[in-house]
Order: C-alpha cells, then structure tokens, then sequence
C-alpha cells in the first residue's frame, strides 16, 4: 500500500478556534478523520503528524526521505513564507508533493503571495478551505497510479 504523509504546520493545531471565518470550523482532527476515511476508498495509507517547530518539520521530512514516501501532502502554515530550512527538505525529495492553503492566500496580505516552496512542489491548491486536502490526496492518488 502507498504511503502518503500529510504534514501541518505552525498554528494549523488550532484549527475550528483560531479565526475560523478565515480557516474554517473543523479541527485537524476532524479533517485528518475525514483525509482517512477517503485515503481507504484511494488504497492509501495516511501518516499525519503536525508541530509548530520548524526544525521538527525538517526532522519528519528528512525522515520521510529515509522511508521512501510515495508522496506528501503539506500545509506549512507561515513557514510557506520565510522557511529555507523547510525549501531543503523538501527540495531532496522525489515523490509528488502538494502545497496546501485553506484560506487563497492571493486575496489576503501581500508578503502571503510568496511561497518559499512554490517551485519545488509538484502543486499547489489555495482557496477552497478543508477540501483543499481531499483534492491534494486525490490529486496524488492519481499521480501515483500513472507513474
């Protein structure tokens, strides 16, 4: 079975509380719940971990290299915009890689605009809230079973 890691990043823990009118009402933990039981019916198998620390992030996404991941699936949260250290993770990586946002990030501040990962990630979707992640995990389902 086809392992996908789902990654999020700084503040994403406080999903359904902090700003909801911007991020939406459900917690990480309902949208992981919801990712797992669409991962069954893809014949994927879903690893999901989140931290607030840049270099725990790094950590996970070095050992997803180690493991030969078949694909990732990240929110980064804030680090989307200042983070190298997450860019050179990421950047070692072969798998198909999707860059999520739940909020469109082009209608909001303008240092939001800039991804430090933009180039490196095999896409991006930004805009349309907690389906973001099932159109990530279709989307690399798909890619998976071209290849």
């Amino acid at each position: 079975m086809k392992k996908i890691q789902i990654i999020n990043g700084p503040n994403l823990n406080m999903l359904g509380k902090r700003e909801p009118e911007i991020y939406g009402y459900l917690t990480l933990d309902q949208i992981n719940t919801d990712l797992a039981q669409l991962s069954e019916s893809l014949g994927l198998e879903l690893v999901f971990f989140q931290s607030n620390h840049e270099g725990a992030i790094a950590d996970k996404v070095h050992e997803n290299f180690n493991e030969n991941i078949d694909g990732i699936i990240i929110n980064p949260g804030a680090l989307t915009h200042t983070s190298v250290v997450l860019r050179d993770a990421l950047a070692m990586m072969s798998c198909p890689m999707v860059e999520i946002h739940l909020s469109n990030v082009y209608k909001r501040e303008a240092f939001r605009h800039k991804s430090m990962l933009a180039d490196i990630v095999t896409g991006r979707i930004t805009g349309f809230g907690h389906y973001g992640y099932e159109m990530a995990l279709n989307a690399i389902a798909n890619m998976i079973n071209e290849s």
